[in-house]
């Protein structure tokens, strides 16, 4: 079964969705959905594609695993449904939100307002088993994601990146820096976010899109 993507990311990603690896993931994955309850829902794995065109990404902000707790997952990296209380990590980014460009912090934690905008926000692994961190990891997602940001890197139009931790800055080898704007900062979450306070990300990403003669991101998240 092919993912149902958005046409613009359906032409990108077609030779992907035919490779060994791809079949052997969706196997494992449906596998794993039979013997466990596993996060995002099936219908919500591809969001950071539905909400993102290929050709409408302006910045792609990497996670790494979905959200393992119940009912936070839903396909777009840091985001959690709304209603669903906002975990440390994303509060932290909205904390340095507050005092980079002085938004409002919300009251949810739902990032879809951002992907509508422009910022793709993907996951390195796309699926997760209830309450086992990285228990996806290295069984294919990686090789996805790896050519899906080689394919934004790829493209006519310069874009900016946004590496939040070591994790997702192993992942600069893909992009090429002297084309797009790569844009690090330590990772928000608690452990590290005394390092990404004053990283300024969100200023620094609309100078690089305007720099590049894109409009800058409203980067505010609407009360629900």
């Amino acid at each position: 079964m092919q993912p149902h993507l958005p046409p613009s990311w359906q032409a990108v990603l077609a030779d992907e969705f035919k490779k060994p690896y791809f079949k052997d993931l969706q196997q494992f994955v449906a596998d794993e959905r039979k013997k466990h309850t596993v996060y995002p829902p099936e219908e919500d794995v591809f969001n950071a594609f539905k909400y993102t065109p290929y050709d409408k990404a302006k910045v792609l902000l990497l996670g790494q695993d979905p959200y393992h707790g119940e009912g936070q997952a839903h396909g777009l990296c840091f985001s959690v449904r709304p209603g669903v209380k906002p975990p440390p990590s994303l509060m932290n980014v909205f904390k340095e939100l507050h005092h980079d460009l002085g938004c409002k912090v919300p009251n949810n934690g739902c990032l879809i307002p951002w992907a509508k905008r422009g910022v793709m926000l993907l996951n390195a692994v796309l699926t997760v088993r209830a309450h086992e961190a990285n228990s996806h990891k290295d069984k294919g997602w990686e090789t996805f994601t790896d050519a899906v940001i080689r394919a934004l890197a790829a493209r006519a139009k310069p874009m900016v990146f946004l590496l939040w931790g070591a994790y997702a800055q192993k992942k600069k080898k893909l992009i090429d820096a002297d084309r797009d704007v790569v844009l690090t900062a330590a990772h928000p979450s608690p452990l590290s976010a005394s390092k990404f306070f004053g990283s300024k990300p969100f200023s620094a990403a609309n100078r690089a899109l305007e720099g590049l003669g894109e409009e800058a991101i409203d980067w505010q998240i609407p009360d629900l």
